[in-house]
């Protein structure tokens, strides 16, 4: 059995998986947000409920709004900010009396969408994550890919590239909580949306609200969504140029807006060297499930540490 856990802002939540990839158990519980010995003691928790709920004993891997800095070996780059500068792993080891596998939550939307889910039997996987922030992981044959920095698919905090007027000034004024200015996750996340769409129409909404109105026909917004998909066509077609996935796959709010893959992989075409780009869009099968189920699937199959 693999047990994983998804540790977010404000929720964690656990699953167990059989060897086939099978529900056994679920269960999530608020965070204890700022409070790294809650946060322990609940993941604690939710392994020890798992494990009476099955029966079993599992795995145990985990996703993380960060990663482990390879140098350091403590998280490091967390959203999640009361995680930064601890030895996430070599505690929970501890607690658990196992070993644990932590990944960034974007790598782990990657390797389950490339175990069985849209990008299953692909050898390279893009996972992109759009919502409340932006992220993306990668996954090389079903397996995270972190990078010798631990940096490996951090491309919301890569400028939005081919800028044109409009955005330059997007940018000098929506600055990103990195500290820099410019960067993807302003433009095409779906507070960048909201954003976006305030600073021309006067109106505060939430991306969702904004996407009924397109469908409704109304023109502020429908301009909005079309800046949006222009935008983030131009911030794939930098991926593309660098890694070439095989497949791209969408998760978090705004993969639910079912024009995005219509337009974006015509649009891409633009910015794209050479001018040619088939790769498919596709939704994450697994919704938001993909990122607790690729923390599940951590561990290779032949492989525990019980």
């Amino acid at each position: 059995m693999r047990i994983g856990i998804d540790l977010g802002g404000t929720k964690i939540e656990v699953i167990a998986l059989s060897d086939e990839g099978k529900e056994l158990f679920r269960k999530r519980v608020d965070t204890p947000r700022n409070d790294y010995e809650r946060t322990l003691k609940a993941i604690e928790g939710l392994v020890t409920d798992a494990e009476k709920g099955t029966g079993q004993r599992g795995s145990v891997g985990l996703g993380i709004p960060g990663t482990l800095s390879p140098f350091t070996g403590k998280v490091k780059n967390a959203n999640s900010v009361w995680l930064n500068g601890q030895q996430l792993d070599e505690d929970l080891a501890l607690l658990l009396k196992r070993e644990v596998h932590i990944a960034n939550d974007a790598n782990c939307l990657a390797v389950s969408e490339a175990t069985d889910g849209a990008g299953a039997g692909r050898h390279t996987v893009f996972a992109v994550i759009i919502g409340t922030g932006c992220g993306s992981g990668i996954a090389l044959n079903g397996v995270a890919h972190a990078g010798g920095n631990g940096n490996a698919g951090e491309w919301g905090h890569n400028p939005l590239p081919w800028q044109d007027e409009e955005e330059m000034q997007f940018a000098r004024e929506v600055p990103c909580y990195c500290g820099k200015s410019g960067c993807v996750e302003t433009f095409v996340s779906g507070t960048g949306f909201a954003e976006d769409y305030f600073r021309h129409s006067g109106q505060r909404l939430k991306g969702a609200e904004i996407i009924a109105l397109v469908e409704q026909g109304d023109e502020m917004a429908e301009l909005a969504l079309g800046r949006y998909e222009r935008r983030l066509a131009k911030a794939l077609a930098n991926v593309v140029n660098i890694l070439d996935p095989d497949v791209i796959v969408f998760g978090g709010g705004m993969s639910n807006v079912d024009r995005l893959y219509q337009t974006v992989p015509l649009l891409i075409k633009q910015w794209v060297f050479g001018g040619e780009c088939e790769t498919p869009m596709l939704k994450a099968v697994h919704g938001d499930s993909s990122g607790v189920r690729g923390a599940a699937w951590l561990w290779p199959q032949s492989r525990f540490a019980l």
